[in-house]
């Protein structure tokens, strides 16, 4: 098993559709030990029985617009385990009116709150956790290709995973040399709970199947088994990468 006994963080279940569920399956699979965060309770009554389902060890509180809960989660999980091996950042949020129309008006508001949430909160949650991380480890977070390009109707998050993009090798760098990687999955578009809000989304969902090199949308198994890859050993010398698992649409052209 490619993750026996290691402690790893899943941040941002949404429910058993979201990307972050399937990458806790394969994890679980390879042996891992899970816990889930919850930002408030809303949220907590879908993912406490995903935790049973998966055989988390304990769920935790985290909005991480909130330093005193980032604190707060950072000594329950030290209380729990003492120690991290892995975090799975698949935390990301955008106003809806912020998802159609024209990019140039976004509200200075929602620019904010989408930078807060879908970037900031991966550095603010390195830093919490780095200490706990003490025999290495690595950090995945998740993105998409309107960070590079432009994709209808994705506006200021795509603006936001671009600055997401940029801090994993800011990250990287600076994780580097306590043996932490740092790495991004940049998943084709999937039918979850996020993507119900971005405008046109099933007109995407075709385009892709017809112009990927494989012909195919990906799943939340594609995006969990490439998630296996860089959390384990076998990608011990990658980091501050962007790896994309598209079905290969990144390398399109017209």
């Amino acid at each position: 098993m490619l993750l026996k006994d290691k402690k790893i963080l899943i941040l941002g279940v949404a429910n058993n559709k979201s990307i972050a569920y399937g990458i806790a399956q394969e994890f679980k699979a390879q042996g891992a030990r899970l816990a889930f965060s919850y930002p408030g309770e809303a949220i907590q009554k879908r993912v406490d029985p995903i935790s049973e389902e998966l055989g988390g060890e304990f769920t935790f509180r985290l909005d991480v617009t909130d330093d005193a809960q980032v604190a707060a989660a950072v000594r329950t999980v030290e209380e729990q385990w003492g120690s991290v091996d892995v975090v799975v950042h698949s935390i990301a949020f955008a106003q809806r009116e912020d998802l159609h129309g024209r990019f140039i008006d976004t509200s200075r508001e929602g620019f904010k709150l989408a930078m807060d949430i879908s970037a900031y909160s991966l550095v603010c949650v390195c830093k919490a956790f780095e200490p706990l991380m003490t025999e290495g480890g690595s950090v995945l977070t998740m993105t998409y290709y309107g960070s590079q390009k432009v994709i209808t109707n994705y506006n200021v998050m795509g603006v936001a995973k671009a600055a997401l993009e940029a801090s994993v090798r800011y990250l990287a760098a600076d994780m580097g040399e306590r043996g932490i990687r740092v790495n991004a999955v940049s998943a084709g578009p999937i039918k979850t709970l996020a993507a119900s809000g971005i405008s046109g989304f099933k007109t995407i969902l075709n385009h892709i199947e017809e112009h990927a090199p494989l012909r195919r949308n990906v799943t939340t198994q594609d995006v969990g088994r490439t998630a296996v890859f860089l959390a384990s050993d076998l990608s011990g010398a990658v980091t501050g990468e962007v790896l994309f698992v598209d079905a290969g649409y990144n390398v399109m052209g017209i």
